[in-house]
């Protein structure tokens, strides 16, 4: 079957999710990553919603993540300083996995939401953390969902607004950041990258059929690892994409057309 690009990184990035861990969730992409996820093969997974939603059964696209939708058989009707300061995104450490996006991401996944060129003058003014911050430093591991180009994935950040694994390995735990967190998987519309355990440096993990390893450099302003043959990523499934587009998303609002 024919897919588009956003079908296909919803569905590696809802394959990434496992059932019975939490997720905190922003609105597009990632909640349709998720639903996608619970539907599938992770129907206890937990959503956490910036706005206090915890645990919801979506039934339909939330249009944000303050909708009513993302308290539909909630497990908790919360606010949002309890979810970021209590339920576990900010001291406790008890969600699993936190989705970001980003203007610009180095080698080490530090992400920029912030400005483009300096940050007293900039060329572009972006709307900053938000709650990224809190979801790049204090989550268990982060997933990334960007467009792949030279503009973004860059050797040297404009601005430093999410922490990744900063200037290498043990940099986090310096800084004060808990042992064990930090980004695992920046999926774009190129393929999959990882992070290597030893140099927390980028590596490719898979290219999207038809995408070849060099057009993936081309698009990198940083060198990355690549060992041995990279994976091609595996194309939606038919039900993946019913569900995508019968039930998650049938206006095609996020997906397309």
């Amino acid at each position: 079957m024919e897919y588009n690009t956003t079908e296909l990184m919803a569905c590696v990035a809802s394959r990434v999710l496992e059932d019975g861990k939490s997720v905190f969730v922003g609105t597009g992409l990632p909640i349709i990553a998720t639903m996608l996820a619970q539907r599938l093969h992770a129907p206890n997974l937990l959503i956490v919603f910036e706005a206090g939603g915890l645990g919801p059964k979506l039934p339909t696209i939330p249009i944000s993540v303050g909708d009513s939708r993302t308290f539909h058989r909630a497990c908790m009707a919360a606010s949002m300083d309890y979810v970021m300061g209590v339920a576990g995104v900010a001291q406790q450490g008890l969600v699993d996995y936190g989705f970001l996006g980003a203007a610009q991401i180095d080698r080490y996944g530090n992400l920029n939401t912030t400005v483009i060129g300096e940050h007293g003058s900039p060329k572009v003014r972006l709307p900053g953390s938000g709650g990224a911050n809190d979801v790049g430093s204090l989550c268990t591991r982060t997933i990334i969902l960007m467009r792949h180009d030279r503009l973004r994935f860059m050797d040297k950040l404009d601005f430093l607004t999410t922490p990744g694994y900063l200037t290498g390995p043990g940099a986090r735990e310096a800084a004060g950041l808990p042992a064990g967190t930090g980004p695992h998987r920046v999926i774009t519309q190129l393929g999959v990258m990882g992070f290597d355990d030893e140099t927390k440096e980028m590596s490719l993990l898979s290219v999207h059929p038809g995408v070849t390893v060099e057009q993936v450099k081309e698009n990198t302003s940083f060198e990355f690892h690549v060992d041995g043959e990279v994976a091609v990523t595996e194309p939606p499934s038919p039900e993946e994409l019913r569900l995508l587009r019968e039930e998650i998303d049938p206006a095609g609002i996020v997906i397309g057309k």
